[in-house]
């Protein structure tokens, strides 16, 4: 078992004060057995008129502030303290019956499974679809784990990650065509790749980390995305094709949606004269414990509207 911080911090500043409307903030890890907290703040500034919580219907925790005053900045501080259990490639269990690709869900899942097995984009040149048939074995059969891993390898081997301070995410057909994009584009393509093949796939919204030193981990600048596909025997189970990883080794959930949109980290409005954003600055540091090396991750100043 892990034990390790998060400190998260995301600052917006204006040229002159501005009001508030509501916002919403997922940074709270959601409780399993893989994760467990020991400690959780948030503290806003300027201080909400009103702060509660509540769990959205995907289970999350969200933060929901509202506030009375003008201000030139609103900055949202998080830390957390928490146990984290990595669960590796070699430790999924597949029942027998979905060993092989393709088989089909149990009537008892089938019903709560079907909205993330329904696909969120278009794709009338069936681009997507060959892209994903691709990772079927012509000469074989079929091993459903090693597909899915296969399809994450080759994500971070064959497109380049560009860091993209906007929000919102490219389709998986123009993410397929560039062949580069954010942690967010490739688990969409990733998600909606599954969903082609007929698995219940969801997005996550989380934090990454190093749990062994590995070289060549990218996406963690900020929060982090990626996908979780349900495969019988082991349930939900981590991917994430920005880093080759299957498995949770490294991976904080915070936020599990069907949809992006739906587990964005913070949103909300403000009113005030045009121009008067000056943009955002986001800061993520996970340091482990006992030894509390940092893992720590460079600012990212952003001018994009949230």
């Amino acid at each position: 078992m892990t034990v390790l911080t998060i400190s998260h911090s995301t600052t917006y500043t204006y040229r002159q004060p501005v009001s508030f409307g509501e916002h919403r903030i997922f940074v709270r890890p959601r409780e399993s057995y893989d994760q467990h907290l020991l400690e959780s703040r948030l503290v806003i500034d300027p201080e909400p008129a009103e702060l509660r919580w509540l769990q959205d219907v995907f289970g999350n925790s969200v933060a929901i502030a509202t506030f009375r005053h003008r201000a030139t900045h609103l900055r949202f501080d998080s830390f957390i303290r928490m146990e984290h259990k990595p669960t590796l490639t070699e430790d999924i269990e597949i029942e027998p019956y979905a060993r092989l690709f393709p088989f089909s869900y149990s009537p008892e899942d089938m019903p709560d499974l079907l909205r993330s097995i329904e696909r969120q984009h278009h794709d009338p040149g069936r681009i997507l679809d060959k892209w994903a048939r691709q990772f079927l074995r012509k000469d074989s059969e079929t091993q459903t784990l090693d597909m899915l891993g296969d399809m994450t390898r080759f994500i971070k081997r064959n497109f380049t990650y560009l860091p993209r301070a906007e929000k919102g995410t490219q389709t998986p057909v123009e993410t397929i065509q560039k062949r580069q994009g954010t942690c967010r584009d490739f688990a969409v393509l990733m998600m909606e790749a599954a969903r082609a093949l007929g698995l219940a796939a969801r997005f996550v919204s989380g934090y990454l980390y190093n749990p062994h030193g590995r070289l060549g981990l990218v996406g963690g600048g900020s929060t982090h995305a990626w996908v979780r596909i349900f495969l019988p025997g082991s349930g939900w189970i981590e991917f994430d094709p920005t880093n080759a990883i299957v498995g949770n080794a490294g991976l904080i959930r915070v936020a599990v949606a069907r949809d992006p949109y739906q587990a964005v980290p913070i949103s909300g409005t403000w009113n005030g004269f045009p121009g008067s954003d000056l943009g955002m600055e986001v800061s993520v540091e996970v340091a482990l414990e006992p030894d509390r090396q940092a893992v720590s991750s460079p600012k990212i100043t952003a001018n994009g509207k949230r």
